[in-house]
C-alpha cells in the first residue's frame, strides 16, 4: 500500500480519539453530551452497556440501514468505504469508553467549570472533525448514513445532515423521557455544542495544510498551471470592496493592456462547468447563506472535491477550475471570485485589492453604479460582508489582508486613473522580468 494512503489511515485514527476524547469532556462537563452521542449516552445511563458499546451498536444500525437506501452502483463504487465504516465504529466506541476513563478525574462542580470542559470538549472535537476531513480517506456511519440519504432523496448534504442531528437529539429526549421519567443527557451543552463545534472547524482547518506534504507528498498536488518563461501568462486578479470602483478599474486596465477582462463572463462559464442554472449563479455567487450556518452544517477543511458539497460549493469549485484554464491559456484581468487564492501558486499573478472610503464608496455607488442615495450606506455594508463570508469561509484567510495581495489600492484616495497607471506599471514591469 502507498506509504502516503498508510499515513492517511494513521491520521484517520488519530482523528477518532481526538473525536473521542471530544465527547468525552463534553459529556463528563455534565451540561449534556454532545449531539452526535446524544442517544448513546441516554442507552448507557440505564442499560448495563457503557456508552462507548451503545456507540458501536448504533453506528452499526446505520451501516445496516444504509443498505436498502443505496443503489448497486453506488455500493460497487464505494464498496471500500461502506465496509471501512464497521472497523471504525468499533474503534470509536472503543475510544470513548477509554477516554472516559482517562477522564475520571474530571468532575466539575462549579457551573464555571462545567462550562470550561464544555468548551474545552468542543474544541477538542472540533480539532478531531478537521483532521478526520483532512485525512480524506474514509466516513464515520453516521455521516456516511446522511451521505446515502442525500444522495437517495437528492437533497443537500449539510441540511440534512443537521436535520439528522436534530433526529438523534429529539429521538434522546423521547427514549429519557420513556424510560427515566425525565430528559436526562440533553441540556445547554448539547446545544452549545450544536453551534460551536463547527465554526471552530472552519477557523482550525486552515493550520492542518501543514500537513499537506505528509499525506500527500508529491503525488497529489495541486496541477501547476502552464508557464513558459517570457511567454508565461500574466493574471491581474483584482479582489474589491463594493463601491470602490474594482470592476471599472478591470476595464481600464483591459484598454490599456489589450487584455481580457473576466468578470460577469465568468458566470456562463461555470454555468457550463457545474451544470448549475445561470440564474442561480447570478443570484448566489460570492454569498454564501447565514456563515454561521455552513458552519454548523458542513465541516469544511479543504478538501472539498473529496466531500458530500453543496450547491455553493460546486460552485466555488467550478469558478476555481474555470479561473485555472483561463490562466493556462491567456494573460487576462480577473475580478474577484477568490481569484487571488485560486492562483495563490501561480507565479505570474499579480494580486490586487482594491478598497476606499466610505465616502467616495458612497459617491460612486449613487453616482455611477444607480444605488439610491437612501440605501446605498446599507447596500455597502450588505455587499461586503457578503464578500467577506464567501472569501474567509472558502479561503481560510482574512478579507483584504495586505499579506495576502501584491498591492493594495485605496481608489478613493489615488482615483482609477492613478491606480491603473500603478498596476500597468507592475504588469510591464512583470513582463520584462
Amino acid at each position: 500500500m502507498n506509504i502516503y494512503i498508510l499515513r492517511r489511515y494513521l491520521l484517520f485514527l488519530v482523528s477518532l480519539f481526538v473525536n473521542a476524547l471530544g465527547v468525552a469532556f463534553i459529556t463528563k462537563a455534565s451540561l449534556g453530551t454532545s449531539p452526535i452521542t446524544g442517544i448513546n449516552y441516554v442507552l448507557s445511563m440505564f442499560t448495563p452497556l457503557t456508552m462507548g458499546e451503545w456507540t458501536m451498536i448504533v453506528n452499526i444500525l446505520f451501516v445496516i440501514f444504509e443498505l436498502p437506501l443505496m443503489s448497486r452502483a453506488l455500493l460497487k463504487s464505494d464498496l471500500r468505504t461502506f465496509l471501512s465504516q464497521i472497523p471504525i465504529s468499533l474503534c470509536f466506541g472503543f475510544f470513548i469508553d477509554l477516554s472516559m476513563n482517562l477522564l475520571y478525574w474530571l468532575e466539575p462542580y462549579a457551573y464555571i467549570g462545567k462550562v470550561a470542559a464544555l468548551i474545552a470538549g468542543c474544541m477538542i472535537l472540533a480539532a478531531g472533525i478537521a483532521l478526520e476531513v483532512k485525512a480524506n480517506i474514509a466516513m464515520m456511519a453516521g455521516e456516511y448514513f446522511v451521505k446515502v440519504i442525500s444522495l437517495r432523496f437528492k437533497k443537500d448534504f449539510g441540511y440534512v445532515k443537521l436535520g439528522f442531528d436534530i433526529t438523534l437529539v429529539a429521538l434522546a429526549c423521547i427514549v429519557s423521557i420513556m424510560a427515566m421519567s425525565e430528559i436526562r443527557g440533553i441540556r445547554e451543552g448539547t446545544v452549545t455544542a450544536a453551534l460551536i463545534v463547527g465554526p471552530i472547524v472552519h477557523f482550525i482547518s486552515p493550520y492542518y495544510r501543514k500537513l499537506d506534504k505528509w499525506i500527500a507528498g508529491e503525488e497529489n498536488r495541486q496541477e501547476q498551471l502552464p508557464v513558459s518563461g517570457k511567454a508565461a501568462n500574466i493574471i491581474i486578479t483584482l479582489a474589491r470592496e463594493y463601491g470602490s470602483g474594482g470592476h471599472l478599474l478591470g476595464e481600464q486596465l483591459s484598454k490599456e493592456l489589450g487584455i481580457k477582462l473576466y468578470d460577469k463572463e465568468l458566470i456562463t462559464l461555470a454555468a457550463q462547468e457545474s451544470g448549475i442554472n445561470r440564474d442561480y449563479i447570478l443570484k448566489n455567487e460570492q454569498s454564501i447563506p447565514s456563515f454561521w450556518l455552513k458552519c454548523i452544517t458542513s465541516h469544511n477543511g479543504g478538501n472539498l472535491a473529496e466531500r458530500n458539497l453543496s450547491r455553493d460549493d460546486v460552485l466555488f469549485l467550478s469558478e476555481s477550475r474555470v479561473i485555472q484554464k483561463i490562466a493556462g491559456k491567456e494573460s487576462c484581468i480577473i475580478v474577484g471570485r477568490c481569484a487571488d487564492f485560486v492562483l495563490n501558486d501561480y507565479p505570474n499573478a499579480i494580486k490586487v485589492f482594491c478598497h476606499s472610503d466610505f465616502k467616495s464608496a458612497l459617491e460612486r455607488c449613487v453616482n455611477q453604479y444607480g444605488v439610491p442615495a437612501g440605501s446605498a450606506g446599507h447596500e455597502i455594508k450588505r455587499v461586503n460582508r457578503n464578500r467577506i463570508a464567501h472569501y474567509e469561509y472558502y479561503t481560510g484567510r482574512k478579507w483584504g489582508d495586505s499579506h495576502n495581495y501584491d498591492i493594495t489600492v485605496n481608489t478613493g484616495q489615488l482615483g482609477l486613473d492613478t491606480a491603473c497607471k500603478i498596476i500597468k506599471d507592475i504588469y510591464e514591469a512583470r513582463l520584462k522580468s
